[in-house]
């Protein structure tokens, strides 16, 4: 249940205008001090995590590993995803509380 309403949420970002999708626009978000979460699908490769914990790490962004790049992209009505930002405070800090309560059930 906890996944859906993550997904739903992710959703609702996107149609609002607050999610920036793919490696590229991750990172850029990310750099410019635009994002306040990052999203990395579980089935990333394990270069592309490290980089982005990495750089969450210096920029003080929060980061999550979550589901597959087909669900991510999905959730956000695009093809494979690997990598997604949230732009908005107010769906990260969601966002962050229903990732943190998946985290307890897995």
């Amino acid at each position: 249940m906890q996944q859906d309403r993550i997904l739903s949420t992710l959703g609702l970002a996107m149609k609002a205008g607050k999610i920036a999708s793919g490696e590229f626009s991750t990172e850029k978000a990310v750099k410019s001090h635009q994002a306040f979460l990052v999203i990395v699908s579980v089935e990333a490769s394990e270069n592309t995590k490290k980089m982005f914990r990495n750089m969450c790490s210096f920029y003080q962004v929060p980061i999550y590993l979550y589901e597959s790049k087909e669900t991510l992209g999905r959730a956000i009505g695009k093809q494979y995803r690997a990598s997604l930002a949230v732009l908005d405070e107010g769906f990260a800090n969601n966002l962050i509380e229903k990732l943190k309560i998946a985290d307890k059930t897995e």
